[in-house]
């Protein structure tokens, strides 16, 4: 009995990271760009040591791959609001100023006149550096990635001047997998890596932002089954206390 209620225990334990990719994924139902990743799974472990060799435990398997399937579209009507299409992510400055992705489109020029988005991180030019835009500068952005800007002070007839191009990549045929920060960076590869070039020609849809891909709906359903396997796995450990208990009873002297 005290194996059952170790494997019980073992199993809840494990478990938790799913919960957390869960509670993570509903957390953001509602995140501007935001990609889910692969589900995490259980799979049986031998357990090495003294007993039999038919002895298995449970273990989280987990990959935590991006998943590019597209959320649903809203039109903003903002110049500087941008939907990539199909598996295109845009290139930006991380933090720790290695190159990363991201899906998040609600751009915005900062106070220093450089291109972000909400998250306050810099977009990338195509040369590898930031998009910065002049004062006074209407921007537009076309949908192959090209940054143009227009002074209202001009005639309706002058040609809009090209700022830059972003930096736009197909990861339709690169594994991606989230960074502690959010971003995205190219799995089993150096932090800063580039993606390599995908057949599909990236693009951008501009005055619309892109949702989260995840269903709350589905969330909410395995959050459900994820409380309802651990409340088993409680159950077991019960029963194996009372079985215990039952068995003591029985060995005592009448």
């Amino acid at each position: 009995m005290d194996r059952m209620a170790f494997n019980a225990a073992v199993a809840m334990n494990e478990q938790t990271l799913g919960r957390q990719m869960s509670v993570n994924e509903l957390a953001n139902v509602t995140t501007t760009g935001f990609k889910r990743s692969f589900e995490a799974a259980m799979r049986a472990v031998a357990v090495d040591g003294s007993g039999m060799k038919s002895r298995f435990q449970p273990q989280t398997y987990s990959e935590d791959y991006i998943s590019l399937k597209p959320g649903p579209v809203v039109a903003t009507g903002n110049d500087l609001d941008i939907s990539l299409s199909g598996s295109t992510v845009l290139g930006v400055t991380a933090a720790d100023g290695n190159l990363a992705f991201t899906r998040r489109g609600d751009l915005r020029v900062n106070a220093n006149g450089a291109l972000e988005n909400g998250s306050g991180i810099l977009v990338r030019s195509q040369a590898g550096g930031a998009i910065t835009v002049p004062p006074g500068v209407r921007v537009t952005i076309r949908s192959d990635g090209s940054v143009f800007g227009t002074d209202p002070a001009q005639a309706a007839n002058v040609a809009p001047l090209l700022i830059g191009n972003l930096f736009l990549r197909d990861a339709s045929q690169t594994p991606l997998q989230r960074r502690e920060d959010g971003l995205f960076q190219v799995a089993a590869a150096a932090p800063g890596s580039d993606i390599t070039p995908g057949p599909q020609t990236p693009s951008l849809t501009a005055g619309a932002l892109e949702g989260s891909n995840v269903n709350s709906l589905s969330i909410m359903v395995k959050l459900m089954d994820q409380s309802r396997s651990f409340e088993q796995q409680v159950n077991l450990i019960k029963e194996s206390k009372t079985c215990d208990e039952s068995g003591a009873t029985m060995m005592k002297a009448s």
